[in-house]
């Protein structure tokens, strides 16, 4: 066992680079499901010493104890959401305003598809995008039934809604939670840097879908009626529950908000939003509710990065971004930022940005703060941005697809493909003009 620890150490850079590829490997093919994967790939880590089993050794602090690696400001900040959020949803409120909103469009098909995909993006910034698009989707296909249309487009552009709308906030998207905690970059950072883009980005997408699907946007006037008198005197199933669940949200999300003035991290605030709701619920239910397959897919992912950053494969990247763009900031941010977009578009952008966030905190350290300040933007907007590529770039396309084609209206992989290419490119292209203006001209 001695000899097999000393030849690790020795290849320590091959070792640990070779466990994140076949990681990687699996993880996109979707083969054995991906927590399986990461847990497996920590435990190897741990098991081969490229991170610290035991938190002292020789009576010294272990500097690379695989605890150390795991960011618990992101675990918590999404168990203690996921908490809010399942609860917030039980009493019917976000179908509530759904509703409303649909209402307002007088039952126009390019209308609706405008409020849907508003809807989602505005809910995703603050919820997460699989909540987001579980809540919208019955409300989707009841329209789609009422118009007698089909509900793809407006499925489709809740796809592009949600990933486009996570990117504007610290919570709206898993690799923005990683950004901000590695960064140090508060909600309000998030919102001022990223939601204009993301705006802009929104509504273009949502106009190229609009003209896209034209023709499928039709629907007769006693169809577009029942839409318009949509009765709404129901949805809500537990007034008490929606009182309480909206003020603690509310107040959840100003504590995030107001950050830099109280100090308190965003975990923190949420923890307390969660133990607030859980008061009144019976925890059981609610914790058999949180998504722990996420949980513990991001503890290996921490886990299996660790065993890279100790072994130095970290700086070596960072080292070699800086050699190929020769110090350059404005191509470090573009390359940054398409190969983020493309890469995440392929692969899950969770353990994409896990990889890359060390990566950059190295860059900050070599280059410094101002230089590496844009860098975190592009890594946000590519990572979530990217997800719109192909079906399987994140986990609410993947479940809106699954659950299109059980209501018998499939979307293929190549249909999806055709737009969210689109997508993704003008999203890319949009991103890199606001990046270049705003901080590297």
């Amino acid at each position: 066992m001695e000899h097999l620890l000393t030849l690790v150490q020795a290849n320590s850079v091959a070792i640990s680079a070779a466990i994140l590829l076949i990681a990687y490997i699996f993880i996109a093919t979707e083969k054995i499901p991906k927590v399986t994967i990461a847990v497996l790939g920590a435990g190897i880590t741990i098991l081969l010493g490229l991170v610290g089993q035991y938190k002292t050794v020789n009576g010294n602090f272990n500097p690379h104890y695989f605890i150390n690696y795991v960011d618990f400001n992101v675990i918590f900040l999404l168990v203690s959401m996921m908490i809010v959020v399942n609860i917030a949803t039980r009493s019917g409120m976000f179908n509530w305003i759904a509703n409303e909103l649909l209402r307002l469009t007088k039952g126009h098909p390019k209308m609706v598809l405008f409020v849907l995909g508003l809807f989602t993006a505005v809910a995703s910034a603050f919820l997460d995008n699989v909540t987001t698009v579980i809540i919208v989707m019955p409300v989707t296909f009841f329209i789609a039934e009422q118009l007698d249309i089909n509900p793809v487009p407006f499925l489709i552009t809740e796809i592009f809604a949600s990933n486009i709308g996570g990117t504007a906030t610290l919570i709206g998207d898993p690799p923005n939670i990683i950004i901000g905690s590695a960064a140090g970059l508060s909600f309000m950072d998030f919102v001022k840097e990223l939601t204009p883009v993301v705006s802009v980005i929104f509504l273009i997408i949502v106009g190229l879908m609009t003209f896209i699907f034209r023709k499928q946007l039709v629907a007769s006037p006693d169809k577009m009626s029942s839409v318009a008198n949509l009765d709404n005197s129901k949805t809500i199933t537990d007034f008490p529950l929606m009182i309480r669940s909206s003020i603690v949200l509310t107040l959840v999300i100003l504590g995030f908000v107001f950050h830099d003035i109280t100090h308190i991290e965003t975990c923190v605030t949420a923890m307390l939003g969660a133990s607030v709701l859980l008061l009144f619920e019976k925890p059981a239910g609610i914790f058999k509710e949180v998504e722990w397959n996420t949980i513990f897919f991001f503890i290996g992912l921490f886990i299996i990065i660790g065993g890279l950053e100790a072994s130095g494969t970290i700086a070596l990247m960072a080292k070699w971004i800086l050699d190929v763009t020769q110090g350059s900031e404005q191509a470090t941010a573009m390359i940054i930022l398409w190969a983020s977009g493309i890469i995440s578009g392929i692969i899950d952008n969770i353990p994409y940005t896990a990889t890359m966030t060390p990566m950059l905190l190295e860059i900050q350290n070599v280059m410094g703060h101002d230089y590496t300040h844009p860098l975190w933007w592009c890594l946000s907007l590519g990572a979530c941005l990217g997800g719109n590529m192909t079906i399987i770039g994140a986990a609410a396309n993947v479940i809106v697809s699954e659950t299109s084609g059980h209501h018998g209206h499939p979307i293929s992989f190549m249909q999806f493909l055709k737009y969210g290419t689109a997508t993704t490119f003008i999203s890319l292209i949009c991103s890199s003009v606001y990046i270049y203006l705003r901080f590297l001209q």
